[in-house]
């Protein structure tokens, strides 16, 4: 069971280290959707039991899944979405302005 976690840390770890050592902006934003996805991993492995059920009403179950952090995974998901998508739309305006996506360069054509 402790695997989906490693695989959850590398991902993470990979997102981070994406946004942190690129100077594209799109490469950037892969990087945030990288982390993104591993935070929504990270939810779906918490409420996962094996054998769990979810928790209907009338009928007894020794075994429930929580429903919150899958509710809260579908919310992130398209909070996500949207934010990507602005995302995107910012770096398309940054390159018709400036014509490049480098950051470095971005900078020293403002200042």
């Amino acid at each position: 069971m402790e695997l989906p976690y490693v695989v959850v840390i590398i991902l993470f770890c990979l997102g981070i280290y994406t946004i942190i050592m690129n100077k594209n902006l799109i490469k950037i934003v892969v990087g945030v959707n990288i982390v993104e996805s591993s935070l929504i991993l990270l939810l779906i492995l918490i409420s996962f039991k094996l054998g769990g059920t979810a928790p209907i009403l009338d009928r007894k179950y020794e075994l429930v899944v929580d429903p919150i952090p899958q509710a809260l995974a579908l919310t992130a998901i398209v909070i996500g979405g949207s934010f990507i998508a602005v995302m995107l739309a910012l770096v398309i305006k940054i390159y018709k302005r400036y014509g490049t996506l480098n950051v470095d360069e971005i900078r020293k054509l403002r200042g």
